[in-house]
Order: structure tokens, then sequence, then C-alpha cells
């Protein structure tokens, strides 16, 4: 899961900073296995640092991360999803913000 082809919706490549889109993507390829299909990211603005809350439901899996390096904190939703084409046996994953779902 999450290791095949990776994509961004417009949202996320317009608001998003690339330092805190890749920091995602090595979060879920840091994670435990197994892992859900369905991850959620959300992002806040604490004391002038980036907190990012890292969360999903089966397996349940909860991380709070705290950046005090970042250009430039956001304040935004996440969800990465990962399908499987099993017809193409292959995965995709989409980064996308809660909002465009």
């Amino acid at each position: 899961m999450f290791d095949g082809d990776k994509f961004m919706t417009r949202g996320v490549h317009e608001s998003i900073p690339i330092d805190l889109q890749l920091f995602i993507w090595e979060a879920i390829a840091n994670m435990p296995a197994p892992k859900d299909y369905f991850q959620v990211f959300d992002l806040k603005i604490e004391n002038g640092m980036q907190v990012i809350h890292h969360y999903s439901e089966q397996p349940e899996y909860n991380k709070t991360y705290i950046l005090t390096v970042v250009e430039r904190p956001i304040s935004a939703k996440i969800y990465v999803i990962d399908d499987y084409f099993e017809d193409e046996d292959k995965h995709i994953s989409t980064m996308l913000l809660a909002e465009e779902y």
C-alpha cells in the first residue's frame, strides 16, 4: 500500500508547500503495517509552529508531529487515499484537501 504512483490534486499543489507534501508522504512510508487505505492529516498552527496530527481508523493509528522549522505553517485537512487496481495489480495514491473529497 502507498508504494505505487503518487498524485496530488490541484488544491494540494496550489496551497500545500512542497516541504509539507514530502513530509506527509514520508510519514505514511514510515508508519507500521498494516496501513489503512485512508490516511488523514490535520495541519494546524500553534505558537508559530506547524502541528500535524496524523490518524487512520482501521487499524487505528494516531501520531502528532511538531515541526519547528517550517517556512510557512498552514492550517488544512489533507486526505491521502490508496487505490488498488486489481486488473493492473497496481496501487495509486492520491493526496487531496478534505474539501476536494
